[in-house]
């Protein structure tokens, strides 16, 4: 059986329906191969919706789960990254309404109407340290990023972190495009507010996802799975 390439290059139309059709199969070396092509990127959207590193990787790892049950769902309408990020989301915001209840407090989501373009968010007054380490720089993104609300820091993650398209930012999530560039352009304004030109330095290294990291999620989902096919044969699909 061939390997597929294991980078982070888009999967042609070929690759990705070989890559679904092992996996509908029960092949869990093709799913492996998913989960590490996609594992950080799909962490950064949980990370930035959940604010909480441990509860990033549980989302994911049951957003994975549902994946590979119900992978012969797959169309290939859209890529399937597209796809497994809208599973990600969607398990977040579940995790959030289910928060929602426990604590009575209202979360902000997509689904319920958008906040005031000028409500503003409390930071602090220090500035960062223009000689520091880029490292410091990027920890000091990841702490504004905390404090956005969750509508905008979503989107800011999948299209200034992630480089989606506004067409994939706003499949994923459910919204008109146009609200995916209201929403981006809203979070940048408040984020340059502190980290000014030094900004497009650190973005893309947010919520990083190492191979320690990388490597838990996967061996859960894979024992997960094993125990499923142990206890009654073949997954189920579906």
């Amino acid at each position: 059986m061939t390997a597929l390439p294991q980078t982070s290059k888009p999967l042609n139309a070929e690759d990705q329906h070989e890559l679904v059709r092992r996996i509908v199969t029960g092949d869990t070396s093709a799913f492996e191969s998913l989960m590490r092509r996609h594992n950080r990127r799909l962490y950064r959207l949980a990370r930035a919706t959940l604010r909480n590193d441990s509860d990033a990787e549980d989302a994911l790892q049951a957003a994975y789960l549902s994946a590979f049950r119900s992978m012969e769902r797959f169309r290939g309408d859209s890529t399937l990254f597209t796809w497994l990020s809208r599973l990600v989301l969607n398990e977040c915001f579940a995790r959030l309404r289910r928060q929602k209840r426990r604590q009575n407090v209202i979360p902000i989501v997509d689904g319920i109407d958008d906040i005031e373009e000028e409500q503003g968010v409390a930071f602090d007054d220090d500035a960062p340290d223009r000689s520091a380490e880029r490292a410091e720089l990027r920890a000091l993104l990841e702490r504004k990023l905390d404090e956005l609300p969750e509508i905008f820091r979503v989107v800011f993650v999948m299209r200034s972190v992630e480089e989606m398209t506004v067409e994939e930012t706003a499949e994923s999530l459910g919204i008109p495009e146009a609200t995916v560039r209201s929403r981006h352009f809203r979070a940048r304004s408040m984020l340059r507010e502190w980290l000014a030109q030094e900004l497009d330095l650190a973005e893309r290294d947010v919520f990083d996802f190492g191979g320690v990291q990388c490597d838990r999620v996967v061996a859960r989902v894979l024992a997960q799975l094993s125990g499923t096919e142990s206890a009654g044969g073949a997954p189920e699909h579906g």
